[in-house]
């Protein structure tokens, strides 16, 4: 006979062990199906392995630049084994320690690749068949392959890299971010196909290396879904460090030799171009793993690789729940965990409410970072919004400047009739450690008198969202 779970979770990356992990809290019988790693692409191949990598070479270019702050570094180097050792260890440590979270909170973990047979039908529960898989050991405790039963199944399988037809990575000269995080040696050049977050940070991590890096963006502006003016700032930063940036520009074709790639490109005006490098990192994006699941034939609906939900993780299958990158954009680790709770919480019954995607916030860890959070200035006006607008420079923090950071900018948004926070967004050193502050406020629904008298420290970077308010309404001090 089946071993029975109130809540059975398939996929242990942030929103699947978290979604367990709070059921568990909650008193739930559960369990949570993996195939190959606990902690998912976020913490083995994603948002956690990169950070060190970036860490790796932000520091490297402060010993490059240490006369800056009066400091001495000769004969700097890198070895490129280390620096990719160090990140994969930072992964192997979360990752254990997720394992440990999940046995704290008595969450069975089952090792192998699960297809749901059947979804709970009044006190029938659902069935889920889980076979064994090859792609990594299971960890230690783990229950073996076979046939599960639960009362609530969801489903949290996340993503994987999307592959251009023609332009399909080979491990070799076309990388995506699995290969791009593990490189045997620096390339020398490199082309990044895609200015969303992944190809940016791939972008600043190897052009601090020391390689020469071409991005490639098919739409007018990098990084897509960021304020307009924002990110030209980051483009100016980026092009002055030596990242050449092709905007309104697709690869259309590459041809392959022993030790390079050569990529056709076609330009907005119709002109061709070819470009040469060892490697080629594909960012356009990914898609969601809703394979050898069984949703089809369960009738779950799917709509251009998303699967559909109400906004509180239950699809249109009773039972039967989906979160995550698996559910649609954004596709961000923090997302996924909150609609994990929610989704848990509502089969408890406790009170919930949908999440509001425009308070998720955005960031991006290249150099110099990136964060927001809201609408655009563009956005805003397209919605029919009367806005005020403040900005305040970097250069006008000293905090900013003795740090030796004094390029960046920190711009909000507000609905000119009532006060609202609409969006804040910025460039520069640390503000991704700045930006939920403004995601704090958005959700208390603060408006810009309570962010005018609010108090915050001085020599802070985070004096620069205060005046940043104060310049839409006409009060800014230091600039």
């Amino acid at each position: 006979m089946a071993d029975t779970y109130d809540i059975l979770v398939i996929g242990a990356g942030p929103g699947g062990y978290v979604a367990a992990i709070r059921a568990a809290q909650l008193g739930f019988k559960t369990a949570v199906v993996d195939r190959e790693h606990l902690g998912g692409i976020c913490l083995n191949w994603g948002c956690i392995p990169t950070k060190a990598l970036l860490r790796s070479a932000e520091i490297y270019h402060y010993m490059q630049h240490a006369a800056d702050y009066g400091l001495s570094a000769d004969n700097v180097g890198f070895d490129t084994a280390a620096i990719v050792k160090r990140s994969r260890g930072v992964s192997t440590r979360l990752n254990g320690g997720v394992g440990m979270l999940l046995k704290k909170n008595k969450v069975d973990v089952i090792w192998g690749e699960a297809t749901i047979e059947s979804a709970a039908k009044g006190d029938v529960p659902g069935r889920v068949t889980v076979k064994e898989t090859s792609r990594a050991p299971a960890p230690k405790g783990a229950l073996a392959a076979g046939a599960y039963a639960a009362k609530h199944i969801i489903v949290a399988t996340g993503a994987r890299p999307r592959a251009i037809p023609g332009i399909e990575p080979d491990r070799k000269q076309i990388w995506t971010y699995y290969e791009a995080m593990v490189p045997e040696a620096m390339p020398k050049s490199l082309l990044v196909m895609g200015s969303g977050a992944i190809g940016i940070e791939f972008a600043s991590f190897y052009r601090t290396m020391g390689a020469e890096v071409t991005v490639i963006e098919l739409l007018p502006q990098i990084l897509p879904v960021e304020d307009a003016e924002i990110a030209g700032l980051a483009r100016k930063r980026f092009e002055k460090q030596g990242i050449k940036i092709l905007t309104g520009a697709k690869v259309t074709k590459v041809e392959k030799a022993a030790d390079s790639v050569t990529a056709t490109i076609e330009t907005g005006d119709g002109k061709t171009q070819t470009l040469t490098a060892e490697k080629l990192i594909s960012a356009v994006g990914v898609v969601g793993n809703i394979e050898g699941l069984g949703l089809e034939g369960l009738g779950v609906a799917i709509e251009r690789g998303i699967v559909v939900t109400d906004g509180l993780g239950r699809t249109n299958v009773p039972g039967v729940y989906a979160i995550g990158d698996v559910a649609g954009p954004p596709m961000l680790a923090h997302k996924a965990e909150h609609e994990g709770v929610l989704c848990v919480e509502t089969i408890k019954g406790l009170p919930t409410h949908a999440m509001d995607k425009a308070k998720i916030p955005g960031c991006t860890y290249c150099q110099p970072q990136i964060a927001s959070v809201g609408l655009t200035e563009a956005k805003a006006k397209e919605q029919g919004f009367s806005v005020k607008v403040g900005r305040f420079p970097f250069a006008g923090n000293g905090k900013a400047i003795a740090l030796g950071e004094p390029d960046g900018l920190v711009k909000t948004i507000f609905d000119a009739k009532t006060g609202q926070l609409l969006g804040a967004h910025m460039v520069g050193a640390e503000v991704t450690e700045l930006i939920q502050g403004y995601v704090v406020a958005m959700n208390l629904e603060t408006t810009e008198e309570d962010l005018m008298h609010t108090v915050f420290p001085h020599p802070t970077l985070s004096e620069m969202m205060h005046e940043s308010v104060l310049d839409a309404y006409g009060r800014v001090i230091h600039a």
